[in-house]
């Protein structure tokens, strides 16, 4: 999953070797903290928040095929 929201990231940037995914385990949640550069931050969430929500959309279902819960938080 981790892999998932570097790629989606990498894919969208650009300066990709800025792009960094730090995972934290919570006993019934995990969170993914994306950190980019600040001048790709406008290209990572999108217009009004669409490719950010996009992006939690996608990791969302594929979590729930392993049946956990996560959250994509871009820092």
């Amino acid at each position: 999953m981790k892999e998932l929201v570097g790629v989606i990231a990498k894919a969208l940037v650009k300066n990709q070797d800025e792009v960094r995914v730090t995972e934290v385990c919570d006993a019934a949640t995990t969170i993914y903290s994306l950190h980019v550069s600040q001048e790709d931050m406008g290209k990572v969430i999108g217009k009004q928040g669409r490719i950010a929500k996009a992006m939690r959309t996608v990791v969302k279902a594929a979590a729930i095929r392993e049946n956990k819960k996560v959250m994509v938080e871009i820092i």
